[in-house]
């Protein structure tokens, strides 16, 4: 999940992107059927198949569609490799570091899980903060969502199907709002850079 994380982060065509989000989503099911045959929770498998739906299908086509619409361009993150990988590393560090004092019972099994779904969240601000391509932003957004589907169901894996459904649809929904904005904002300003969209036209 952090290899696929970093991918998209460090690729700078948003088409290409989608594809490695669409990896790390099926990544994110195969998680999600372990865990399911593990606790024997029937709810999982639901969430395997949601979670498939609008993960490797629905969201990824709305960026390439996106992506497509608007050129493609790949704007110049505001982080060198480098120095992105050694950002993640740090964070995914201080989330292993933070995981250790958490006492819940449904937590002692799943510390390494849960410092993983932990440091998506902030792998997402840091995709959002770093890029200057208002595509590649989605997907900062994006990223935190895996996090938070993955934390929900190291925790909570009997909660309802309709609770990941709302879950799953929140993010879908979201990701189309985000998509029509930065369409629009490349209709007005021509340009998907963030840098570029500093002044506001009455």
């Amino acid at each position: 999940l952090i290899i696929t994380s970093l991918v998209i982060v460090l690729e700078k065509a948003p088409r290409k992107a989608a594809y490695g989000y669409i990896v790390q989503s099926l990544v994110l099911i195969g998680c999600f059927l372990a865990l399911a045959v593990t606790t024997g929770s029937v709810e999982l498998y639901e969430w395997s198949v949601t979670a498939f739906v609008t993960k490797v299908v629905v969201v990824p086509s709305v960026i390439i569609f996106l992506s497509r619409k608007i050129a493609d361009a790949g704007s110049e993150p505001k982080l060198t490799a480098t120095k992105a990988i050694v950002l993640v590393a740090v964070e995914v560090a201080i989330c292993f570091i933070a995981v250790q004092n958490i006492d819940l019972p449904a937590a002692v099994e799943v510390k390494p899980a849960l410092a993983i779904s932990l440091a998506h969240f902030f792998i997402g601000l840091t995709c959002i903060i770093t890029q200057r391509n208002v595509v590649k932003q989605i997907f900062g957004y994006c990223l935190m969502e895996n996090g938070s589907h993955l934390t929900l169901a190291l925790l909570a894996s009997n909660a309802p199907a309709l609770v990941e459904i709302g879950v799953a649809t929140d993010a879908f929904f979201a990701v189309i709002i985000l998509s029509v904005l930065a369409y629009r904002l490349y209709g007005v300003a021509h340009t998907v850079n963030a840098d570029d969209l500093t002044e506001l036209k009455g």
